[in-house]
């Protein structure tokens, strides 16, 4: 049988053609059906909304921190896709003893269409995979000459509420800021650093605060409730799936970039 490394450098065993397939990362279920392999996928989590049909036409297994063993033990899979950010290593350990399982770890637009690559070798959809990267770097190239001429701004991308957190530097969702020609004020902060809110003029003076639909629901507000300690920033609400789901979801993204750029 192949041997392929996944994201985590890990040397892992791969049946010749999987059949039945489990993700447990919203994105990578979506972007397996983008792949052509919606027929082979048996399970995902609650959390999977895209495509919408899907939670009425396969098995759902839990959670994206907590799945039910002995329901996957029954769907007999042959393949698990887990991501390191999402999943945990307990989690990891006790799917291997199940079957091959696959962990991404993506933190960059490259990183993503690397994915996308493997996957193709991995699953046998490299038609498919190929004819996807190709789309995705169209729409980069023209979307990079779109925001070369776009002014810099300082921004903040906020991700939770008590503890106030944001995305920081290393991790996909700043990769992607940079993309918009946005300059992270915390961007030398760990991936997802705590932040006190009375700070953020010292901590940057972002002109941007970015409040995330997901994980967490941000609402006025909150948006207020940071304006209070900002120098009159901006403060537009985003669609989370668009910067932290990475994969065909790319695609979605940059016309929901540009229409974005229209408001700022």
């Amino acid at each position: 049988m192949p041997i392929y490394t996944d994201q985590l450098q890990r040397e892992i065993t791969v049946n010749s053609k999987p059949q039945r397939i489990i993700s447990l990362v919203p994105s990578l279920t979506e972007l397996l059906v983008d792949l052509g392999l919606e027929k082979k996928l048996v399970g995902i989590t609650q959390f999977c909304k895209h495509p919408f049909h899907l939670k009425s036409t396969k098995t759902i297994v839990g959670g994206t921190k907590k799945v039910d063993l002995e329901i996957i033990k029954r769907l007999q899979p042959d393949f698990i896709l887990c991501a390191k950010e999402e999943n945990t290593p307990e989690m990891v350990t006790d799917l291997e003893k199940i079957t091959t399982v696959f962990v991404v770890d993506v933190k960059s637009i490259q990183e993503s269409i690397s994915l996308i690559e493997i996957l193709g070798k991995v699953l046998h959809c490299q038609t498919e995979s190929e004819n996807l990267i190709q789309k995705i770097n169209f729409h980069l190239t023209d979307f990079k000459n779109y925001t070369k001429y776009l002014p810099r701004k300082k921004v903040a991308y906020f991700i939770w509420e008590n503890p106030w957190m944001v995305a920081g530097g290393n991790c996909y969702i700043n990769d992607l800021l940079k993309l918009n020609n946005f300059i992270n004020v915390y961007e030398d902060k760990g991936r997802y650093p705590e932040i006190v809110i009375e700070n953020i003029r010292k901590d940057g003076n972002p002109k941007i605060i970015l409040l995330s639909t997901e994980p967490f629901p941000f609402k006025d507000e909150h948006a207020f409730e940071i304006g209070r300690h900002s120098n009159h920033a901006k403060t537009v609400f985003v669609e989370g799936e668009m910067f932290s789901w990475y994969g065909s979801r790319l695609l979605k993204a940059i016309p929901y970039f540009k229409k974005m750029h229209e408001v700022l």
